[in-house]
């Protein structure tokens, strides 16, 4: 490729990767998020203007415990429903009823969700740094080009996350006052 060094196409092949590390990285904790949020009440549906949970079996969870301080209510089904019923061994253990508990954005999920943004936005970062020097690097226009492109690119999507993450952290916010 005329004009364009092999230190310029390292550079900018390892900070590439470092966006493709970044977005694998959003990517994965988005899921392993999702999938957590599932599986804690997996078949059971939650009704927000009753504030109860339905379990398959057409039974209700009422919240017994709340801790507003914590972000946490704890919902369960009463012990005779789920002790007669044909699902318990697949269901639940305990001789007390079904218990789901709901957090709100406060909760370990979503602050390991922060992290991990925080994570993807340093390695953008990072890319970007790399880019930058090699932008001031660069003597000839075409490779300049190339450069600006990709930095935007890295810009656009750094402030999306940014934007995301502080969405997020002033909802954490409101749900503290």
């Amino acid at each position: 490729m005329a004009g364009l060094s092999l230190e310029f196409i390292l550079m900018l092949a390892y900070a590439a990767s470092l966006a493709v590390i970044a977005l694998l990285l959003e990517w994965v904790a988005r899921h392993a998020h999702r999938r957590s949020l599932r599986s804690a009440a997996s078949g059971f549906t939650y009704d927000p203007s009753r504030d109860i949970w339905r379990c398959p079996q057409d039974q209700h969870l009422f919240p017994i415990f709340s801790d507003s301080a914590k972000g946490v209510v704890i919902y369960r089904a009463p012990a005779a429903a789920c002790n007669s019923c044909r699902s318990k061994e697949a269901c639940t253990d305990s001789d007390h009823g079904r218990e789901i508990e709901r957090r709100d954005r406060n909760s370990v999920e979503y602050g390991m969700k922060q992290f991990h943004r925080a994570i993807s936005i340093t390695l953008l970062l990072l890319g970007i740094l790399i880019l930058v020097v090699e932008l001031f690097r660069a003597r000839d226009l075409y490779p300049r080009i190339i450069l600006v492109s990709v930095l935007t690119l890295f810009c656009l999507v750094v402030q999306r996350l940014c934007a995301s993450l502080s969405q997020s952290a002033s909802k954490n916010v409101q749900h503290l006052t």
